[in-house]
This record gives structure tokens, sequence and C-alpha cells, in this order.
């Protein structure tokens, strides 16, 4: 069954009923499908890196699934996306396969990257999905790069850069910033500030840390977004994504996050306290959504159990698929180390 029949399918609750505007209760219910789908998919990756299935680095999104969820909901499919290392929730809700991400976190050839990236370079052309990078504020440079193309081109795309609050204090972030003002180029910048730069305090590595008004020093319009409500979200990437199009010059928006996880698997978080986790935990984006839904009467039960059937379903296929795949070969090994137009004879 396809993403849409299953929908229309759905659309047929107590909402329906009550005479709730269809395609409202169905973005909410799309917006709430997709944060259960990028958790549900990253603690299936814990439990197979648990299990040494997966391997190598990992950085988990759990808490932020509203940032990810609510501003791809604001982009076309021509848009550009560029993302940091903490990306399946991007990955995801750009349109990437479940099943290519996982092939991709088992290293097998049938992943988005082909193996070749794991967890932190997921990468996919038919999405304009430019990609995790493992740099900090590396995809700062290449986001101005390509609204600079597609300036040049006279197309009217968007390209979303998203980075971590840690990337701020970046020197390529300022020269960035500075760039896409001076030329007034179409980048969204999505500040994904979860308040830890890997172990660091937001307080310990920024003077100023209100991060909207330092990025408005550039002259561009900058505001801060509560990112743990997706509708908050949804509606300030629309907003903001929409004047970047028709000509607005860059936008800044701080989404105000929280990651619930360490800053990596291999991380002992021993730098913040768990009474601080557990008071994020209260303000739950997935959490959040579903209780504003139950109380409206557009969400019931069988709802819920139905999403939750249907992405354990996804997921489930998805890492047999990983599974069964297989690695690339060895023969393959040193290709594209250089162009293979540049070699033919």
């Amino acid at each position: 069954m396809t993403r849409k029949k299953t929908a229309e399918k759905r659309n047929t609750g107590p909402a329906a009923a009550a005479g709730a505007p269809d395609a409202a209760v169905e973005e909410r219910r799309g917006l709430l499908h997709e944060m259960l789908r990028i958790r549900r998919f990253e603690e299936r990756c814990v439990e197979l890196y648990s299990a040494a299935e997966i391997r190598g680095f990992m950085h988990l999104y759990i808490g932020e699934e509203a940032v990810a969820a609510g501003t791809m909901a604001a982009l076309g499919p021509d848009d550009a996306v560029v993302t940091t290392y903490r990306e399946h929730g991007h990955a995801l809700a750009r349109g990437v396969s479940a099943e290519a991400i996982m092939a991709e976190m088992f290293g097998r050839s049938t992943g988005c990257s082909r193996g070749r990236g794991g967890s932190m370079h997921l990468f996919d052309t038919a999405t304009r999905f430019y990609g995790g990078n493992a740099i900090v504020a590396g995809g700062l440079p290449l986001a101005v790069g390509l609204a600079l193309a597609d300036r040049m081109r006279g197309a009217d795309r968007v390209t979303a850069c998203f980075f971590g609050d840690g990337a701020v204090a970046e020197g390529e972030f300022h020269e960035c910033m500075n760039l896409a003002a001076l030329w007034h180029l179409p980048v969204l910048f999505v500040c994904e500030n979860n308040r830890y730069a890997m172990g660091t305090a937001l307080a310990r590595e920024h003077a100023e840390t209100d991060l909207a008004l330092r990025a408005s020093s550039y002259g561009t319009v900058s505001w801060a977004v509560d990112g743990m409500d997706v509708l908050a979200v949804s509606t300030a990437a629309r907003r903001a994504a929409e004047a970047v199009r028709w000509g607005g010059g860059p936008h800044f928006l701080e989404m105000r996050t929280y990651r619930y996880r360490a800053h990596s698997m291999y991380d002992p978080d021993l730098y913040r306290d768990k009474s601080e986790i557990e008071e994020w935990r209260r303000h739950d984006p997935i959490d959040a959504l579903t209780t504003r839904m139950r109380d409206t009467g557009e969400l019931g039960d069988d709802d819920v159990a139905a999403m939750e059937k249907e992405i354990a379903a996804e997921i489930d296929a998805a890492v047999e698929a990983a599974k069964a795949a297989p690695l690339e070969p060895v023969e393959d090994l040193a290709r594209f180390v250089y162009s293979e137009e540049a070699v033919r004879p």
C-alpha cells in the first residue's frame, strides 16, 4: 500500500466525523508519522549497533525529530538539502528510502552512498540530498555554492543547510553568512541548537547565546523557533523558504531543540545531568503532537497503532534487505577516487 493510499485510509477517524479540515488534519498526521518513523528507525539502529551489526561512528537524532520533519515539509523536490553527520532523520524526511539508508548503515553496496559513507555520509542525488558532512560547519560552503549555482542559472530553488550550534563558532559560518547576505543568495540556514557542541554547553562556547541575534548582524532575516514543536517548525520553515524562494535573500532559523542521547554511540555523556535530560523529555515533540491531536479528536488509539505497524513493517523490510545485500567488490576499492570521465582513453 502506498503512503498516499495509507493516508487516505487513515482519514476516516473522529476528525473526519467532526468535520475537521481534511488537509490540515492530514498535514498533522503526516508530521507525526514522519517523526515516529525517524525515531523508530534510529531506535532500531541502536539495537543493531549494540549487536555489532552496524559499526563505525553513529550520531543519533532522537529528540530533534520535529526539526527535520517540519522543515522538509516546507521544501520542494527541486530544492537542495545539505546536512551534518547527524542526518538519518533529514534523509528519511527528505525522501531517501529507509532501505537505502539502512543498507548504507550496514556498509552494503545497495546503500545510498554504495556503502562507502556509512552513518555520517548519506548522499542521494535523486532527492538533491547533498549529504552528511563529518566536518563541523563543512556543509555551509557547499550550501552557498549550490545556492550560487541556482542564482546564476535563474532557478527558483532554495538550498536548506542544517548545522549545529557548534558550527556557529567556526570561521566557515561567518564567511558563508557574509557571502550569502552580500550576494543575496537563496539559502535557508537552519541552526539546530541542541545546547551542546559535542560535550561543550552552549554558554561555554558562545559569548552571545542568542544565535538568531548573532546571525541577524549580517543583515539576514533571522528568528528563533521552538524546535520541540513540529507545527511551529513547519510554519516558520514555510514562511522562510517562501521568502528565500521569491528573492528575499538568505534567512536564518535557530531551531531550539535537544538531543536525548549522547553526542555519539561512543560518548559516555558525562557532561550533563540526567535531570536535565528528563526535563527536556517532558517537551518531547512526538508526545506533544500526539496529545494535541488526541485532545482535538483528530487521532485515536487505532490511528497510532496503524502508524506504528506500518513503520515497523517498513523498518523490518529495510533491515532484512540490508542484511541480504552484497558488499561492494574489492576490485572497486579505488573506484570514484578519480572521475571516471577523466580516465577514459
